[in-house]
């Protein structure tokens, strides 16, 4: 048992200072604490302060590149595995991954066991089906067959509209995935939603609604992302969410917060709105980076910011027991300080992963192994 005391609850609503008990995995109780109860059922129960600190959701990044970019300058360009300290520093305990233009040297079957990997090691992990390209890589011969018996996916993508690496699907190609994801998803009980990459041309989200008025398909099952590529594509996505969809935004050009206010002057709200750090080059801290920077330089109330990487992706994502801070609820949550933002405690399924700004868990690999793991990127944040 753990219980976590003195700290200021973002559930990601307001709720003042509260203590709460975490149980098998499980928030318990938000509240009053009996102590002694509680140690007479664990004599070893852990005790934290977060006195000064807020208490938030574990973060949920809904399109990350677990197992590397593709490398589109050549093979020496592919980047490195995604790894368990990297997502465990960035304050990431749900995370999705997704394959990009690369389907032939990154493959569906490397991405399920890097999920499967995480999932070992105490993260709550999924990922997509499919790439770029149509028709979707799978696992087995259709998408429907893959979505139904494979834990870990929960629905199609990224596939790419719009951008020259796009393959360029008719809007029969483009409804058939959409329909066979959503089907899979209805019997599999998970989100199946098509995640469609969208490029830089100039039709923009124009696919998405052709499939709505010519296929009546229902735009709760469409989840694009990058749409603060452009000035035009963010209000193009303004549009899109007014009719009731659901957009994200990524976090690759450190933007989101001016990229966020041109969307609501556009006439969006952040009602159906997620943050994904589409990590590749980029790294996974970016997601709570830039959900700070739109609290210090934008204003945003860090309550009304926060849902875009916990509460409104778990329900994009329909992950019932996520992205809140409630009874019953998975214990994933985050304390940071109020002070500068730092992130000082990760726990992941009731599971500490990090303990006092330290890592507090260790990849499996490195049990066994007598190799020297370290990779630092040479470019700087802005600003």
């Amino acid at each position: 048992m753990i219980v976590i005391e003195n700290g200021d609850i973002l559930a990601p609503e307001l709720q003042g200072v509260q203590t709460l008990l975490l149980s098998f995995g499980k928030i318990h109780s938000i509240g009053e604490v009996d102590l002694q109860a509680v140690e007479k059922l664990d004599p070893s129960f852990l005790r934290i302060n977060a006195k000064d600190c807020w208490v938030l959701p574990g973060l949920i990044d809904p399109h990350e590149h677990l197992i590397g970019g593709s490398g589109e300058s050549g093979f020496s360009s592919q980047t490195p595995s995604v790894t368990l300290r990297e997502l465990v520093r960035a304050g990431v305990t749900t995370v999705v991954g997704c394959l990009g233009s690369d389907t032939i040297t990154k493959t569906m079957a490397n991405l399920v066991a890097q999920i499967k990997a995480l999932r070992e090691q105490g993260l709550t992990a999924y990922c997509y089906t499919g790439g770029y390209e149509v028709p979707p890589r799978t696992l087995t011969h259709d998408i429907r067959t893959y979505l139904l018996f494979i834990q870990e996916i929960i629905g199609t993508g990224e596939v790419a509209i719009f951008d020259e690496r796009s393959s360029d699907p008719d809007l029969q190609h483009l409804a058939r995935i959409v329909s066979d994801t959503y089907v899979a998803g209805q019997l599999s009980h998970k989100a199946g939603i098509t995640h469609f990459h969208v490029g830089d041309e100039d039709d923009m989200l124009k696919p998405l609604f052709q499939l709505m008025d010519d296929y009546a398909i229902g735009i709760e099952n469409l989840y694009p992302t990058h749409v603060n590529r452009s000035e035009r594509l963010v209000k193009d996505a303004a549009r899109f969410h007014k009719k009731g969809g659901v957009v994200d935004f990524d976090t690759t050009d450190e933007d989101l917060g001016k990229k966020l206010l041109l969307f609501l002057n556009s006439g969006g709200t952040l009602e159906r709105v997620t943050v994904s750090t589409d990590t590749a080059k980029n790294s996974p801290d970016a997601l709570f980076l830039q959900i700070c920077e739109c609290v210090t330089k934008y204003k945003f109330s860090f309550n009304e910011i926060l849902p875009l990487v916990t509460s409104n992706t778990a329900k994009t994502l329909k992950l019932s027991s996520k992205g809140n801070l409630a009874r019953n609820k998975d214990a994933d949550l985050l304390i940071v300080d109020k002070k500068d933002f730092a992130l000082t405690t990760v726990i992941s399924g009731g599971k500490i992963m990090m303990k006092n700004g330290t890592i507090a868990v260790e990849e499996n690999e490195e049990r066994e192994s007598r190799r020297l793991f370290y990779h630092e990127g040479r470019k700087r944040r802005s600003g």
